[in-house]
């Protein structure tokens, strides 16, 4: 079967979620639907097309980049980390018999949020690994498979060296994950844009949609820096490529402290 991917997220979908000729995910407000109206394609259709390549690099040691040229969809970069166990960290629309030969071995995939679940089923099953998505994204799948571990609770350990922190934000099930042995050893955190980095990268934001410049309440960005107050991590690595190099836990606390004082500052306007 061939399935439906929307062009301006990079979903794929079964005909379930397509019903209305309607993308589930673009139609919710923290994402849009194009101007031009709703289209789409697929994967065998992207593939022969000869338009698009994904180039897999190494950002340092035990880190690889994926990401797809030219853009498709919203852009965002996966990242497969090589510690103890071979993990996809999100994911990206694009895959061919290249980027398989790239990638090569994984044992697990694991996802932030639904804007980026991309192709997940088509890597799970070429893989043939698990993918962990946080029970409390569940509604928005919009392609079911028995390779999707709906994980509970706030914390999950997929290996002796990453872990999974729920804490929501721009989803109910948002997600981050913590690589204990990245950075030779002081810690990696790989936010998707569940934290992004700003054009100044000693600080990093917040948001409930970025596509509409929706903020989160500021009772929510403190649960989220609260959740991540004892986690150690120096640098971040954010969906779009952007980076925090050092002192990156410090970077989330006073990015926090900064966002909510700016929303309590205009509460009392």
């Amino acid at each position: 079967m061939t399935y439906l991917i929307c062009t301006t997220c990079g979903v794929q979908m079964d005909e379930n979620a397509t019903q209305g000729d309607i993308c589930p995910i673009c139609t919710d407000e923290r994402q849009y639907v194009n101007p031009n109206g709703q289209s789409w394609t697929t994967l065998p259709e992207m593939i022969s097309s000869g338009t698009y390549q994904t180039t897999v690099t190494e950002e340092q040691a035990g880190l690889m980049s994926l990401v797809t040229t030219p853009k498709f969809g919203i852009g965002q970069t996966a990242y497969l980390v090589t510690g103890t166990k071979r993990i996809l960290w999100d994911c990206i629309t694009y895959l061919d018999q290249t980027v398989i030969d790239a990638v090569g071995q994984l044992d697990a995939m694991a996802l932030s949020h639904p804007h980026y679940y991309a192709t997940q089923i088509e890597w799970a099953e070429t893989f043939e690994i698990p993918l962990y998505i946080h029970e409390a994204d569940k509604q928005w799948v919009t392609r079911p498979s028995e390779r999707i571990v709906f994980w509970s609770g706030d914390q999950l350990a997929l290996s002796e060296d990453v872990i999974l922190h729920r804490i929501g934000g721009h989803f109910d099930g948002a997600t981050v994950l913590e690589w204990t042995a990245g950075n030779e050893g002081r810690g990696i955190l790989l936010t998707g844009d569940i934290i992004r980095v700003v054009a100044d990268r000693a600080w990093v934001s917040f948001m409930y949609s970025y596509p509409n410049l929706i903020p989160l309440p500021a009772a929510t960005v403190a649960e989220m820096a609260s959740a991540l107050k004892d986690v150690r991590f120096n640098q971040i690595y954010d969906a779009f490529h952007k980076i925090v190099v050092t002192d990156a836990n410090a970077a989330v606390a006073r990015s926090a402290s900064r966002y909510i004082a700016a929303l309590n500052e205009r509460e009392r306007r």
